[in-house]
């Protein structure tokens, strides 16, 4: 998830945030109040499936298969006048389905919901649900290199829900701090309370580096506290005006069984982008993701017994945009495990291919 879910949504609805409050001026100045949304129609088709329409249990966004559906259908409104903010966006689809299935019947239909201020200069205080921290991809498909999301953006948080305090030492400096209730959970699973960081430094115009980390015990109320420490860190460099790169690498460490050690897991990828014209372009990602007793991807408590999680592929989309608020999107997608996990037509197979199309519209 490249950017928290507000500044991804502000930078979809920026043009709709103009008005003049005065017909003589000949510069337009921003309203307070400004309305937004999103809606990504899509069409997934799985080679060799079984006879399901699910996909990979792994796999949470765009995760239905031969079904033409929607993966996620937002509206909302923000208000911010530079001293005092907030929002409320509300959603549904595959994505709020699979990603919000442990959530209140309710609660799982917020996609943001927040009150902040500045306390000073520089620095905002926000309380709510908001955007994940934590990630080179979000929630909003259409902002995303790829189509569908890689296996680390799949499995570490989308959205959080706690009191973040963001602070701008610098134009190319920002830091945030974060108490959470927890790893992408609306309400709380336990009475421990997690912890984030995130820095953001735009090294120069050409160049972005992030890092976030996670602190908190995830695991439910009556059970073993099994601590979590994880790290996200990625860079983004545009080394021509049509070529693009990003690596994204993420280490996670949770206590094990009887917290005697702990189970690692660490993922990787890396994209590469190339704008064709003015209206295409085609990204290509390479992956992996390993987890030893397949902590967290199988399984958020398990046993010293359990297998290790090895699987990598790759992905190559082509998008058209044929005005700005309108992306259509083609991708095809192969991964292959150590293990037979995928499950086929005749049984569970190492290997594992899927053809993805998505038409998203924002506003």
């Amino acid at each position: 998830m490249k950017h928290v879910a507000l500044l991804v949504a502000a930078a979809l609805i920026g043009p709709a945030a103009l008005a003049q409050t005065d017909t003589t001026q000949a510069t337009p100045t921003l309203t307070p109040l400004t309305f937004y949304g999103f809606v990504d129609g899509y069409y997934g088709y799985d080679f060799n499936h079984a006879a399901t329409h699910d996909r990979p249990a792994f796999l949470y966004s765009h995760d239905r298969q031969n079904e033409f559906t929607i993966n996620q259908a937002l509206v909302g409104v923000r208000y911010n006048n530079d001293r005092v903010r907030g929002a409320v966006g509300l959603h549904a689809g595959t994505y709020v389905s699979a990603n919000y299935a442990a959530e209140d019947q309710v609660l799982k239909h917020v996609f943001e919901a927040y009150a902040g201020f500045r306390p000073f200069a520089k620095a905002w205080l926000d309380v709510g649900i908001f955007g994940s921290h934590i990630g080179f991809e979000s929630a909003l498909s259409k902002d995303n290199w790829t189509l569908t999301r890689s296996l680390m953006a799949e499995n570490s948080p989308y959205y959080e829900s706690g009191a973040r305090f963001t602070y701008e030492v610098a134009p190319q400096l920002t830091l945030t701090g974060l108490v959470l209730n927890g790893w992408q959970n609306i309400r709380e699973t336990n009475q421990a309370k997690a912890l984030g960081t995130q820095i953001q430094w735009k090294i120069t115009d050409k160049l972005l580096l992030n890092s976030s980390t996670f602190y908190g015990n995830e695991q439910p109320q009556d059970s073993v506290i099994r601590r979590r420490y994880f790290h996200d860190f990625y860079l983004t460099y545009a080394a021509t005006s049509r070529l693009s790169v990003a690596g994204v690498f993420d280490v996670g460490k949770q206590q094990s069984q009887g917290r005697r050690g702990y189970d690692t897991w660490h993922t990787g990828a890396a994209f590469v982008k190339y704008q064709l014209s003015d209206q295409f372009s085609t990204t290509l990602r390479g992956e992996y993701y390993y987890a030893e007793r397949g902590v967290f991807i199988n399984n958020i408590t398990p046993a010293r017994t359990d297998v290790d999680f090895r699987t990598s592929g790759g992905s190559l989309n082509l998008d058209y945009l044929p005005t700005p608020n309108v992306a259509v999107r083609v991708e095809g997608r192969y991964l292959r495990a150590r293990n037979a996990i995928f499950q086929h037509d005749d049984g569970f197979s190492r290997n594992y291919g899927n053809l993805t199309t998505s038409v998203a519209l924002s506003f």
